[in-house]
């Protein structure tokens, strides 16, 4: 495994479901230039560090296109993906203004430090601890069960039906997307039908197993989140689509 990329990906408690995605680690990228990251609706909290030794932490905003890997050298990395929840309850702040960016913050972030990074599975306890202290006792429950539809329906369900099941007004809804997370409800969702898309694709099925108009439709959507064809982000050539790692690793 010397010099190959090594991936690792652990799922959060069930108290934790509503609020964070997943724990993971990514080691041996410094050799690794071609790396393309494409959007996965998720906010993800990374812990670096540098081939030059350095550590830094970064709070990486929603994607809406493919970007190259950022060449700042980066060694490894251990990281939290958030899902939107996190964003009113855990950070208390929007990230609207880190669409398709990032934002360095400070080296001691809830008390992790460089040391951390060494053994994974004490990261996972330490963030897991961490994160459940930040949770109130008072959370909207109209926004959990909005994320909740929205992910087991992959975004395969309209702001209308939202509506009325979660009795919160569309407008409302729309609103608190753009605030919260500086897209679309409709965006966020194309993003989650794409990210379903995936596993389909990684088993070669190069058609439309979800709710897309038609094949054309398909093409162009998977293109537009992932800048490649279904055909093309199937054969993943050099690896360079660092999220189907995680398909590996389940």
């Amino acid at each position: 495994m010397n010099g190959a990329l090594q991936y690792q990906f652990v799922k959060p408690a069930r108290l934790l479901e509503d609020f964070v995605y997943g724990y993971s680690s990514l080691c041996n990228l410094s050799d690794f230039k071609e790396g393309i990251i494409i959007p996965n609706g998720r906010i993800d909290l990374l812990f670096c560090i540098t081939a030059d030794d350095q550590y830094h932490v970064t709070l990486m905003g929603l994607e809406t296109k493919p970007k190259q890997i950022p060449q700042q050298n980066i060694a490894s990395f251990f990281a939290i993906s958030f899902n939107p929840l996190a964003v009113e309850y855990i950070f208390h702040h929007s990230i609207a203004a880190l669409l398709n960016t990032g934002k360095i913050v400070q080296d001691d972030f809830w008390n992790f430090s460089k040391n951390d990074l060494q053994d994974f599975d004490a990261f996972c306890e330490k963030a897991s601890k961490t994160i459940t202290a930040l949770i109130p006792n008072n959370i909207d429950e109209r926004k959990r069960k909005l994320f909740s539809l929205i992910f087991a329906t992959n975004g395969e369900i309209g702001i209308k039906e939202l509506s009325e099941k979660i009795f919160w007004s569309e407008r409302q809804i729309n609103r608190y997307f753009k605030q919260q997370l500086g897209l679309s409800l409709k965006s966020y969702c194309n993003i989650l039908r794409f990210q379903a898309s995936l596993a389909h694709i990684k088993e070669g099925k190069l058609y439309p197993q979800l709710n897309f108009a038609d094949q054309s439709h398909f093409i162009k959507e998977i293109k537009k989140l992932s800048g490649v064809s279904p055909k093309e982000l199937f054969k993943n050539e050099n690896d360079r689509f660092l999220q189907f790692l995680m398909f590996a690793a389940k």
